[in-house]
């Protein structure tokens, strides 16, 4: 049994957000309950991710939003190499979200290091937390697989996303690449190769 963490984003995930319907239907996952949604704090955050992953042998994240960055924060944190691979699904960018939420949210810099885990991107081409650019610029850094759903919106119940079948299809795709060695280069190394998009 794979066990799954699932990382909501600012304000949390309502009850028809498919990440609920994830946790729902998959006995093995559980969400990240975090004490303040709607101000979030970085270290905060963090502590309740350490909490999850510390009572696991070995977890795959499943994240939305500003949850993928908190999924990217742990580069270079201790709790890591807990981390078996991250789906990280309409990440948005810190800029852009300050900009849209001002005074809410303090979250340190944007987590551009390479992370030490597996990592699919689920984009889309017209999500207003996220330019295509940035998508692109955040995944180069991240050094994760990319694959983009047309002109999705954010990912979410106002794009239309509850229930999302697709969604395990992604995971299913993370848990093989996970169990391929990775030749991870270093952080000097060439990242032009790095991006391998799929249109979908």
């Amino acid at each position: 049994m794979i066990q799954t963490l699932v990382i909501p984003g600012l304000n949390g995930s309502s009850d028809e957000h498919w990440q609920r319907h994830w946790v729902r239907e998959r006995v093995s996952s559980s969400v990240v309950e975090q004490e303040n949604w709607t101000c979030p704090v970085l270290a905060h955050w963090q502590a309740k991710l350490d909490e999850a992953l510390s009572n696991t042998d070995g977890a795959f994240l499943v994240a939305h939003s500003l949850g993928c960055l908190l999924a990217a924060s742990y580069a270079g944190r201790r709790g890591a190499g807990l981390i078996r691979g991250a789906l990280l699904v309409a990440p948005c960018s810190l800029e852009t979200t300050l900009q849209m939420h001002p005074c809410m949210i303090d979250f340190g810099i944007e987590p551009l290091e390479r992370l030490p885990f597996p990592s699919l991107v689920v984009g889309s081409l017209n999500d207003p937390y996220m330019s295509v650019p940035q998508l692109e610029r955040h995944v180069k850094a991240w050094g994760s697989d990319l694959v983009t759903i047309g002109f999705s919106g954010h990912i979410n119940v106002a794009s239309g996303f509850g229930r999302w079948p697709q969604g395990y299809d992604f995971f299913e795709r993370l848990v093989r690449s996970s169990m391929v060695p990775q030749p991870w280069p270093s952080a000097a190394a060439s990242r032009s190769d790095l991006v391998r998009p799929l249109f979908r």
